[in-house]
């Protein structure tokens, strides 16, 4: 994909225009091209039939208008002599003894096709089968324009190195199977939407959900612009919709009812749209729609210096809108809980055993299994939360331990683990004063047994505590907090653990229990595997080990969930933490991860059991399968070569 790391910057153009004046309409269009040329813009999209405007009515019928139009389009297409930008304009166009309502791409001073609309509708306000005919119909396969013969009809990709384009236009999204659904499993990878859609109550929300739609079953990118002010009002408004969106999302969107031109303008992730169709088999499986013949029109860009306008979210695990993160929330718990109480009916478990640190994560477990119980109506006290003191061991978190277990009603245990592990360092010879692998190890092992062997006794299951980013990390002791006999959350990554916790506390409990978690979620990251410093203040914390979760999670999302190189995700990490790391900071932590996501293989490809929640999910059954001994080596290289 080059040095763009396969982004394209699009545009949705709204002219101003004036009724029949293909003159001045050319010239409002000429001056936003030349607008979007000085922002780099590489495709731009205009309204439908923006050269005459959308509402002409019957004087689509006369010659001296379609005359003029095309007079305007051939000054267009000379503007773009000095440039690469691809251009798609809307007009009438006369082909045989029919007229079309086309989109006219053009490129470099040279018209590349016409493309005319499939679908007219006829209904309501609108007339179009009064002055059209329809692209589906057309007889021809070349077009006579501006005085060179060019190719012409619905079947039409624009393809470059970069990104195959196709277009359809406007009522062409609303039917049940848009052109575009054909085009993009021909390898349209961006779709250009000329239209001129009017408003009415309600239906610029129904359009957002139809072009979110659109975009996410095609797996593609989706530049929409409309007809705006100085269209006729005699029986309709056109407020100018300006609108990006990729795969689902909305990139961009223009400011509506604006009598003034506008720009809405945002990149396309090309690469990524291509990783999650390789990656999503059914896309390509053969059928009717992948048997469409089409015709390809090759084009060439220009280099372009890529400067993101689009938003590059530092947390992708987290939504930023507060209202859709307690959504989220609610699900993600009401999820985790249904697993849990399948598994805990299916093994007849007549206790659910948890080790509890008061932390971040087994406190999460422990409400998980509440909620799990809640739903099965078994008695609270059948869970087991076993306290388990050891060599790290601080008054807050200990204290946090016991208030919670006690304030939500869960049966109590506490096993210190300092007399066992002392004694196990005894029977294999280590020097307690050593506080290495085997000295943080043994302690994370003592508890797992100690956790089993409570489950056997009691004829319970083990909850397991661990997360999402421990597992990419590998920061789990094998054979030790690494295994459980089910796992709640090893699809939550570290950034999303202490909102769904904040969540229960704002919204489930209160008093003393309520209080207890927001202790909890702004205590520092530990495993409390080394002894606390002269305050009684942990003294290992885990981000100053192994970095910040931030930076981890976002690597973790954007390389698993859309294949992304060192290099992209370096790109990419800059621009999302700016002002919060440096870049030596990202590029460390980079290099960390891929050397430690490569050698830690072997501890999730024998995971215990776990509900998946989000896109991302390391089950060596499911989403992720790759060998223990695989080589990091093409990364860690990329990695030093930044």
């Amino acid at each position: 994909m080059g040095q763009n790391f396969g982004f394209v910057k699009v545009a949705a153009a709204i002219p101003r225009v004036e009724v029949a004046d293909c003159v001045y309409n050319a010239q409002q269009i000429e001056q936003q091209i030349a607008e979007a040329s000085q922002q780099d813009v590489q495709i731009v999209v205009f309204p439908e039939l923006a050269i005459t405007a959308y509402t002409c009515g019957d004087l689509f019928g006369h010659t001296l208008l379609l005359e003029r139009a095309q007079e305007a389009l051939s000054r267009l297409v000379q503007s773009t002599v000095g440039h690469s930008m691809l251009c798609a304009v809307g007009m009438p166009v006369a082909a045989g003894n029919s007229l079309y309502n086309c989109a006219v791409v053009f490129q470099r001073g040279k018209i590349l096709g016409v493309v005319p609309k499939s679908y007219l509708p006829n209904y309501k306000e609108f007339y179009e089968e009064r002055w059209f005919a329809s692209g589906l119909t057309a007889m021809a396969d070349t077009v006579e324009l501006c005085g060179e013969r060019v190719p012409f009809g619905t079947d039409l990709l624009f393809e470059s190195r970069g990104a195959v384009v196709g277009i359809e236009l406007c009522e062409d999204l609303w039917v049940p199977i848009p052109p575009s659904s054909y085009l993009a499993r021909q390898g349209a990878d961006i779709i250009l939407n000329l239209s001129a859609t009017n408003e009415l109550i309600g239906k610029h929300n129904y359009l957002l959900s139809l072009l979110r739609q659109q975009s996410a079953r095609c797996i593609a990118g989706y530049v929409y612009a409309s007809a705006g002010f100085g269209e006729s009002s005699t029986d309709l408004v056109f407020a100018g919709n300006g609108i990006i969106v990729e795969n689902g999302t909305v990139l961009a969107e223009a400011e509506r009812f604006s009598m003034t031109p506008r720009l809405a303008i945002s990149e396309i992730d090309v690469e990524r749209l291509r990783t999650e169709r390789r990656v999503m088999t059914s896309f390509a499986q053969d059928d009717c729609l992948a048997a469409m013949a089409v015709r390809r029109i090759p084009f060439e860009w220009a280099e372009m210096p890529l400067r993101l306008t689009r938003k590059v979210a530092s947390r992708p695990f987290v939504p930023s809108d507060s209202a859709t993160l307690n959504e989220r929330c609610e699900e993600i718990l009401d999820i985790q809980a249904a697993g849990l109480a399948k598994r805990l009916l299916h093994t007849r478990a007549q206790s659910v055993v948890i080790g509890i640190s008061g932390g971040l994560d087994s406190t999460l477990a422990l409400l998980v299994a509440v909620k799990s119980l809640d739903k099965l109506g078994w008695p609270k006290d059948k869970i087991i939360g076993v306290t388990m003191p050891g060599f790290g061991t601080t008054g807050r978190t200990y204290h946090n331990a016991m208030t919670l277990m006690r304030s939500l009603g869960v049966s109590i245990r506490e096993i210190p683990i300092r007399e066992a592990c002392e004694l196990h360092f005894r029977d294999i010879g280590h020097d307690s004063s050593v506080q290495d692998v085997t000295y943080e190890n043994s302690q994370a092992r003592e508890r797992t047994q100690i956790l089993m062997d409570i489950a056997n006794q009691t004829g319970g299951l083990v909850v397991g505590t661990g997360d999402l980013s421990e597992l990419a990390l590998g920061w789990a002791t094998y054979n030790g907090d690494h295994m459980s006999m089910y796992g709640v959350s090893t699809s939550i990554p570290k950034t999303l653990v202490k909102y769904l916790v904040n969540w229960v506390a704002e919204n489930e409990l209160a008093g003393e229990a309520r209080e207890t978690l927001l202790d909890i979620v702004n205590t520092p990251i530990s495993p409390e595997l080394i002894p606390a410093d002269e305050k009684g203040e942990i003294k290992q914390k885990t981000e100053d080990l192994v970095g910040p979760y931030a930076l981890h999670d976002f690597f973790l999302y954007n390389m698993l969930r859309y294949g992304f190189s060192p290099a992209k995700l370096y790109f990419l990490a800059r621009q999302a933490f700016d002002g919060e790391f440096d870049d030596e900071t990202i590029k460390m932590w980079l290099k960390v991860f891929c050397r430690r996501f490569f050698n830690q293989q072997f501890k999730r490809s024998c995971l215990p059991d776990g509900p998946k929640v989000g896109t991302i999910s390391l089950s060596p059954r499911g989403d992720w399968r790759m060998p223990s001994d695989a080589s990091s080596a093409l990364w860690l290289q990329e990695c030093d070569e930044l």
